[in-house]
C-alpha cells in the first residue's frame, strides 16, 4: 500500500483568440498567472491559442504562422513565466521544420526548461476542419514525460477521439492526461452539438484507465469567410472513476483547478486490476485498419 501523499495541482484554461498574436498571448498569460495563484503547479493552455484557428479554410496565407521551436514567440514568453512561477507548461504551437509543418507541442517543465515536443498523430480533415491542408502527421508517437510535479501524457484535439492513444500513454506510466483542443460547432450544419460526445469520450479515457484527465477548450465565434465557427468552452477536469470535478461553461474566459493525489491513484489502479488482467497477446488486430488479422 503506498500511503505517503503526493499532492499535484492542475488547470486547465478557455479563452478566447484573434488575430493579434501579441494580445492571444497576454490573455494566456494572465490565466497562467491566476491558475498559479491557485496553486496550480502543471497548467493546461488550449490547442494554438497563439492564432485564430486558422484550419477553417484551405488558405496558403496561413502557413506563415508556423514557426521552428526555437523561434517560436510563445514558447519562448512561457518558457520565462515557468521558470519564474516554478510551474510545468504543455504549449501547442504551429511547428515549422525544413518543408514540415506540424501541430505540435512543447513541454516546458518548472525551470524553464523544454522536454520535449509532441506532434500530433491524429489529423482531421472536413468541413471548417481541415487540417490536412496545414499538418502533416505527427511522426514522434505518442509521449509521457516526468516532469518535476508528475509523470504526464498530452494528446492533441483530434488524438482525444482515440482509446489507443490514452491507453499507450497509460501503459507508458502517465499519471494525468492532459488535452488541449480547439472544438466547436460544424460550419456546414448548425444542428450539429458534439459537445456531450467530446466530453464523454475523454471522460471514458479517465475510467478506463484509472487516470485523471484535464481538457482544455477555446471560446468565442471565428469566421473565414462564408465559415463559422463558435467554440463551445466546457473545458473540464475528471477525476480516475471518469467523473467531472471541475468544468467550465460554453462562453466563459476562465480557469479551472482540482488537486489530485498521484500516489493514491496509483494504489488504486494496481488494485482495480485492469492492468493486470490486460491480454496484449490478443490485441494484435487493433494494429489493422479492416479488422483483419494477418500474420507475417
Amino acid at each position: 500500500m503506498i500511503s505517503k501523499p503526493r499532492m499535484v495541482k492542475v488547470a486547465a484554461t478557455q479563452f478566447s483568440c484573434s488575430n493579434d498574436r501579441d494580445e492571444n498571448i497576454r490573455k494566456a498569460d494572465k490565466l497562467v498567472r491566476e491558475a498559479a495563484k491557485q496553486g496550480a503547479q502543471i497548467i493546461q493552455l488550449q490547442e494554438l491559442f497563439e492564432t485564430p484557428y486558422f484550419c477553417q479554410k484551405e488558405k496558403s496565407d496561413y502557413y506563415i504562422y508556423a514557426t521552428t521551436l526555437e523561434e517560436n514567440v510563445a514558447i519562448n514568453h512561457f518558457r520565462e513565466v515557468a521558470k519564474e512561477l516554478q510551474v510545468v507548461l504543455p504549449i501547442s504551437f504551429y511547428e515549422k521544420k525544413n518543408n514540415a509543418r506540424y501541430n505540435s507541442l512543447a513541454v516546458i517543465d518548472a525551470d524553464g526548461e523544454i522536454l520535449g515536443r509532441y506532434r500530433k498523430s491524429h489529423i482531421p480533415d472536413g468541413p471548417g476542419y481541415e487540417e490536412k491542408f496545414y499538418f502533416n502527421p505527427g511522426d514522434t508517437g505518442f509521449k509521457v514525460w516526468n516532469t518535476r510535479y508528475g509523470k504526464i501524457g498530452i494528446g492533441v484535439c483530434w488524438d482525444q477521439w482515440y482509446p489507443e492513444a490514452a491507453r499507450c500513454m497509460a501503459l507508458m506510466g502517465a499519471e494525468l492526461l492532459f488535452y488541449p483542443t480547439a472544438i466547436g460547432s460544424e460550419p456546414q450544419d448548425g444542428s450539429i452539438d458534439s459537445r456531450d460526445h467530446w466530453q464523454t469520450c475523454m471522460l471514458g479515457h479517465a475510467a478506463a484507465n484509472l487516470v485523471p484527465v484535464i481538457a482544455s477548450n477555446r471560446v468565442g465565434t471565428e469566421s473565414d469567410d462564408e465559415s463559422s465557427i463558435t467554440f463551445y468552452g466546457s473545458s473540464f477536469i475528471a477525476g480516475n472513476a471518469g467523473n467531472k470535478i471541475v468544468e467550465a461553461g460554453r462562453d466563459e474566459e476562465t480557469v479551472l483547478v482540482a488537486e489530485f493525489d498521484l500516489n493514491l491513484l496509483e494504489t488504486q489502479r494496481i488494485e482495480w486490476g485492469i492492468f493486470r488482467d490486460r491480454r496484449p497477446d490478443l490485441y494484435g488486430i487493433i494494429a489493422s485498419y479492416d479488422g483483419e488479422l494477418r500474420i507475417k
